[in-house]
């Protein structure tokens, strides 16, 4: 009987631990992402556009320059990553506006439904801009931002160049880092949901990749879903991580040069969705967890420094002045 009891309460104890680690888990919830609010710093301005905030970096010096609208990913905010970026780009003679579309506050927290417009407000306020030339306007995101950029290129036939790093083919449903139950589209347009890709079924073995890649096997169910790049006069350089353990962007940037050969894509094994962005200093106080979603950081940070100087170089390309 005593042996009995201790089991019990052995027992009894387990699941009382379980239950409080689940409670802690649900309060402290260490899989979402903080929200940065980045300053833009001496170089830049904070600003609201159609009530989105956003950073503005404009170029310095006389005359009229090339503008990129930057589009974060599902972190959402004025991001780290993109802010340093932004002022990568604006260094080498781009003035660039750094838009958040959720997150920050007082805009939504889940990434749901999500107006187009709000990105098109934001390159119509760009293309306003004293010292902007409005006829060498480009779009760049990474992610989910990547995503948006894409769509927004079929949208926009001015542009004049998209950079999309860890892109997606598709227009997938919308989600929430609360956990919360979320229905439909990620974004929408006049109102409507943009026509998506369903999540596939996935396992906590497979990795949270696998409702991507097994959502790509319904994609001729739902072709509508697909993101018509083709639609866009503009070259398109993609960047992607061979290693991406978030989605398959690798993937997906073939399927989008499968609609339109003209695409580049720049791939790389060891990396994965930390592929795009500026390289980091070997001494680096406080380097990003480059390695958390595929590749090692080694290979990711190897890809940046290969990557980055391609990607200004396209931009050079594309956005130089007309003769």
């Amino acid at each position: 009987m005593r042996l009995v009891k201790r089991l019990a309460i052995g027992i009894g104890v387990v699941l009382a631990l379980i239950v409080v680690a689940g409670v802690v888990l649900m309060i402290w919830k260490p899989w979402v992402l903080p929200v940065e609010m980045t300053a833009p710093g001496a170089t830049g301005r904070r600003l609201t556009i159609a009530g989105q905030p956003a950073n503005y970096f404009p170029a310095e010096g006389k005359g009229t320059h090339a503008a990129i609208l930057l589009l974060g990913g599902s972190e959402g905010g004025l991001g780290k990553s993109a802010a340093t970026m932004a002022r990568a780009l604006q260094a080498h003679g781009y003035s660039v506006l750094q838009l958040s579309y959720f997150r920050a506050p007082g805009q939504p927290k889940a990434l749901a439904h999500i107006p187009i417009e709000g990105f098109d407000a934001g390159l119509a306020w760009l293309a306003q801009q004293p010292g902007v030339d409005a006829g060498r306007i480009a779009i760049m995101g990474g992610s989910k931002g990547a995503e948006a950029a894409l769509l927004l290129a079929s949208r926009h036939p001015e542009l004049k160049a998209v950079v999309a790093g860890m892109p997606s083919s598709v227009v997938w449903p919308g989600f929430s880092w609360e956990m919360e139950r979320v229905d439909g589209s990620s974004w929408t347009i006049g109102g409507q949901d943009v026509p998506m890709l369903p999540f596939g079924q996935g396992s906590f073995s497979e990795g949270i990749s696998s409702v991507y890649v097994n959502g790509l096997k319904l994609l001729p169910a739902h072709a509508e879903a697909a993101i018509p790049i083709e639609r866009s006069p503009a070259p398109v350089l993609l960047i992607c991580g061979e290693s991406d353990t978030l989605w398959p962007s690798c993937l997906m940037a073939r399927q989008l040069e499968t609609r339109d050969p003209r695409v580049t894509i720049l791939a790389y094994k060891d990396a994965g969705h930390a592929v795009f962005g500026v390289p980091l200093p070997k001494n680096d106080p406080s380097p990003p967890p480059l390695s958390r979603l595929g590749g090692s950081a080694d290979g990711n940070n190897a890809a940046r420094r290969d990557g980055w100087p391609k990607i200004l170089a396209f931009l050079d390309r594309a956005l130089r002045p007309a003769p």
